[in-house]
């Protein structure tokens, strides 16, 4: 794991210099990052430094701003269900605020949506020798 000082495209740069330093041999095939912005920093740095996404890394961001689909190579993200989070968000602040004696706290658990795009792709894993046995 590797840590960004900032959540932005700088932070991202930042980051990503040290794999992009890394030999071929030993640079991971993929980079999942904590957010879109920190994820075109990457971009960014592995395009400044020749290294082709996706064909020698993957990078997927998370929150599918609208840039990430606009990026040189769009990015493929985790989309999470904006609208319905924030009208949860407002339903339980104003049910909270109603100090009913009948209110219970719950959890919301929503389902986030994988969006591909051309920032990623399988990776090809070396084939199996055969059992001898």
């Amino acid at each position: 794991m590797i840590d960004a000082d900032a959540l932005n495209v700088g932070g991202g740069q930042r980051a990503s210099a040290s794999i992009a330093a890394m030999p071929v041999s030993s640079r991971p095939s993929a980079v999942f990052c904590s957010n879109d912005l920190i994820a075109l920093g990457v971009l960014q740095e592995m395009t400044r430094n020749h290294i082709r996404v996706p064909e020698d890394i993957s990078i997927v961001g998370y929150d599918d701003i609208d840039f990430a689909a606009a990026a040189a190579v769009p990015l493929t993200s985790v989309r999470q269900p904006r609208h319905q989070l924030g009208r949860t968000a407002a339903r339980l602040l104003l049910d909270e605020a109603a100090d009913d004696e009948t209110h219970q706290h719950r959890q919301v658990i929503f389902e986030p949506e994988l969006v591909v795009r051309q920032s990623t792709q399988p990776v090809s894993l070396p084939a199996l020798a055969p059992d001898p046995t």
